[in-house]
């Protein structure tokens, strides 16, 4: 399995990053891969790559919830990043109107600018969405005349949205312990995305799955939702193991 989403160089790991590292490796996990949040995190996200070596993959990019009045500035920097050093995506990048809606048009225009940014680089998008569906959408037609591809990250739709996406262009799902809560109601979801255009992630430290909801996740805990999935497609653990891992390693050009 390829947990295409975590951030475990997050202060929340920093006691015991060498045990989550062999704990994610024992359950099976392959490869993580690791999207910036904001500026602070730069150095973080890379001191962590380099300790584990061709484990881990890191994506470079300004999260939505970051974007503030500064943000052409912070943008400044994370371009230098992506131009200085090698990274498999652009991420984690978005819009997010949950919290707060104050900064959305600088939300916007950072997206569009970030999306161009990996277009130009042929490399995938990592999109968090929040409250922001039409919006990510009206961004995306705005440059569609440029080839775009990603995953849209902890994707929580609908199966009509699920269609929506797949018509805009070459997009994969994320989908993570969310799956496994009772009250998700993700089934007609994940069967409308169908295993072809299935990513696992956990969004560590984040939305742990059942039977650690409400804990710190870490990629270890991945097992819990592939098992999840399986049950939603009727198919063998094994099977939602092969097909994600290799739809990640074609998305994000992984060899390993």
């Amino acid at each position: 399995m390829i947990d295409t989403h975590t951030h475990i160089y997050l202060p929340e790991f920093a006691d015991d990053l060498d045990e989550i590292v062999s704990r994610s490796k024992e359950s099976g996990v392959d490869h993580l891969i690791l999207p910036n949040v904001d500026v602070e995190t730069i150095l973080c996200l890379q001191n962590t790559q380099k300790k584990f070596g061709a484990y881990c993959s890191a994506a470079m990019g300004l999260h939505p919830t970051s974007v503030e009045k500064n943000y052409k500035s912070v943008l400044d920097t994370v371009y230098e990043e992506l131009n200085k050093s090698k990274y498999c995506g652009v991420g984690e990048i978005g819009i997010d109107l949950y919290w707060d809606k104050t900064y959305y048009k600088q939300q916007f225009d950072a997206f569009i600018k970030q999306v161009e940014w990996a277009a130009q680089r042929e490399l995938p998008v990592i999109i968090h969405c929040r409250d922001a569906f039409e919006e990510i959408i009206k961004a995306l037609k705005t440059i569609k005349y440029i080839p775009v591809k990603g995953v849209f990250h902890s994707f929580g739709g609908t199966p009509e949205q699920v269609k929506m996406i797949k018509e805009l262009g070459d997009f994969y799902f994320g989908i993570n312990g969310v799956v496994t809560f009772k009250n998700a109601h993700l089934e007609d979801t994940v069967k409308e995305i169908g295993i072809s255009r299935l990513l696992l992630e956990t969004d560590a430290p984040y939305l742990s799955p059942v039977p650690y909801r409400g804990k710190r996740n870490e990629p270890a805990f991945m097992v819990h939702t592939a098992t999840r999935i399986a049950e939603i497609l009727n198919v063998s653990f094994d099977e939602i193991n092969d097909e994600t891992t290799k739809n990640a390693l074609s998305l994000f050009r992984l060899s390993l």
